[in-house]
Formats: C-alpha cells, structure tokens, sequence
C-alpha cells in the first residue's frame, strides 16, 4: 500500500474533497448527496455495482459531468462554481479513462506531448523531454515514436497515464482503467498504477480489480444507489464488511 497517507501531519489534507454532490439525469437521481475526502498520497477505490454512481461521481469531479449541486475542491480549490478557471483546474486533475483515447495519427510521444505545448505552452524540445520522462515513468520510452496502431491495448492504456502524469496533476481519477483490456495485459497496466501510487500520487480509483484494490488500495469505498454504503481500509471491508449490500456485492466475487 502506498504509506505516504498513513504518515499524519500535512499528508492528511485532502488534495480532494466531494461536498453533498448531487447528480440526476432526468428522473433518475445517480448521486445523492455525496460527501468525500481523499488525501494527498492516498490511493482509493470505489467499488460497486453497475448504475450506482461511480463513473459519474469521479466525472464530477473534474466536471466532466456537471453536478447540479454540491462542491469539488482540490487541494482546497474549488472546482465548482462561477468564475472557475475549468482548463487551469483540469490541468490539476489527471484523468484516465476506460477506452484509452489516444489520437491515432500522433506517436506515443505526440500523445503525451499534445496537451504540455497546447494548454501549458511548452516549447517542442522541453515537451518532448518532460513525454519521454512520463512515458519512462510507465515502462514505455523504447515506444516513444510508435503510433496506437502498433502498440497492444494495455501499452496504449500506460501511454494514457503517460500523458496523464505529464501534467504533473495533484490528483489523478481512473474509470475502469484495465475493463477494455485482454486479461493477459491487465497486470502490466495494474503495475503502473501500483508504482504510480509508491510515488506519492494521489489517486482515484473506479474498479472492480478487488484483488489490485485489497493489496494496493488505502482504502476501499463500497457505492449503491447514489450513496456511500461503506468504507475503510481493504482488510476491513473485504474481510468484515458491516452493510448486507456490501456483503451481498462482495458474495459475487471470489478471492
């Protein structure tokens, strides 16, 4: 597990915090008043069922989705609200998705590059140099120049965190990272997220990679129905969950 947010002191701020987020789509009410803090170091995943909140919960907070009440901060920022500098923010919070997004007529460099010299204005030789430091961060330097055509999903997924770390985000959000992927090529992509968080970065986690979550994870949030059911660290709620709907999802899972 990463230990940086066991430490105390300074580490337990939150770099980011969730106020009763709400979030309905038509009649159907996803988020019901989500309260949330995640430390600077600390890994959490959100585990639960399909349709209770998850991704929608981690798009608000980047407001990709936008809430339609309550309030994202990171690092005490807030996220939500009049006035907010959106690009500036985002560049705090590093997102991957489950499909991995890249443009296919760009390298893996291109890729990594695109947002340092677009939105951070970065001349070409000191992109490139902070791209091929991200994608060293992620195993992937000697495919510096490949295309997404030419590189197996789980490298495409670790190019996609490449370009993510590039920004050098205080937070950075995972929806289903490894869903799309071979079973072969989840491990090389779990790896990096698990040494990304030996780094120090804050992150959150949409997964149902309950093994990844109860060896890697900090801690471990069960979601059902637009609500928090349960949460603590892994050994906790995998091994003695106190909510029958945490029981009752865990049940479906071996190991």
């Amino acid at each position: 597990m990463a230990s940086v947010a066991a430490s105390g002191g300074a580490a337990d701020a939150a770099a980011l915090s969730v106020r009763a987020l709400h979030k309905s789509f038509g009649a159907d009410e996803v988020l019901k008043g989500i309260d949330l803090d995640v430390r600077r170091g600390e890994m959490v995943f959100v585990l639960g069922p399909s349709g209770s909140g998850k991704s929608t919960m981690l798009r608000c907070c980047n407001r990709l989705e936008e809430p339609d009440s309550g309030e994202v901060l990171v690092e005490g920022d807030r996220l939500t609200g009049p006035g907010v500098n959106l690009n500036r923010m985002r560049q705090r919070i590093g997102m991957v998705f489950q499909s991995f997004n890249l443009y296919p007529h760009l390298s893996a460099l291109g890729n990594v590059t695109l947002a340092l010299r677009r939105v951070q204005g970065m001349a070409k030789a000191e992109a490139e140099a902070a791209g091929i430091e991200a994608l060293n961060r992620v195993g992937l330097s000697d495919r510096a120049r490949h295309y997404p055509s030419q590189l197996s999903g789980g490298q495409q997924q670790r190019v996609a965190i490449a370009r993510a770390l590039a920004l050098k985000p205080s937070v950075m959000l995972f929806d289903e990272p490894t869903s799309a992927l071979d079973p072969e090529l989840v491990g090389d992509v779990l790896d990096v997220m698990r040494d990304v968080a030996g780094q120090g970065m804050t992150m959150l986690v949409v997964s149902h990679e309950m093994k990844f979550a109860r060896d890697a994870a900090d801690r471990v949030i069960f979601m059902d129905g637009g609500v928090i059911v349960e949460q603590g660290p892994p050994e906790q709620v995998f091994g003695a969950p106190t909510e029958a709907r945490t029981r009752a999802f865990l049940s479906r899972f071996h190991g």
